[in-house]
């Protein structure tokens, strides 16, 4: 069964600042969530190797591009959006700015949607941003990432 969100209504697609905006917000809280983790990651090889050990494998290079870590980022960064999404339509940058992911009808997207987002999001600022550009073109103003996961950005109405 499909999660309704609320508000409900027939709302406007968000436009390229408001999505700019949210994920400017969301980019700080990222950066702090990369860092925590990345502290949590040293702190548990720590205890698991010692700090001798680490400093050995350190000056030697091996902890250099350590793909444990990497991939882990990867997964705490899909977990953060995907969580968001997939329950209140929102991360937290998109409530500041009044936005919400959803489908056409409505409802929150899926996991599966969630995780075809993040990957297609990714390409698209590796693109040089184009597929984020991409919602200026568009006549229904989308990016390439609501595109590919079936899934629409609208502009909430303000609480008042």
């Amino acid at each position: 069964m499909t999660q309704r969100l609320s508000p409900e209504g027939p709302f406007p697609a968000a436009g390229f600042c408001r999505r700019l905006a949210a994920t400017a917000y969301d980019l700080l809280l990222c950066i702090a969530l990369l860092m925590v983790t990345t502290l949590l990651y040293k702190l548990a090889a720590m205890a698991i190797f010692g700090e001798a050990r680490l400093r050995q494998l350190s000056d030697a290079g091996a902890l250099d591009g350590d793909p444990l870590l990497s991939t882990l980022l990867v997964f705490v960064l899909f977990g953060f959006f995907a969580t968001f999404w997939t329950r209140a339509g929102q991360t937290l940058g998109m409530q500041v700015w009044g936005i919400r992911v959803q489908n056409a009808d409505g409802s929150a997207i899926s996991l599966w949607q969630a995780l075809l987002r993040f990957l297609v999001a990714v390409a698209s600022w590796l693109c040089l941003g184009l597929g984020v550009i991409w919602v200026l073109i568009d006549r229904q103003k989308r990016s390439w990432h609501d595109i590919y996961s079936a899934s629409q950005i609208v502009r909430l109405p303000r609480r008042g």
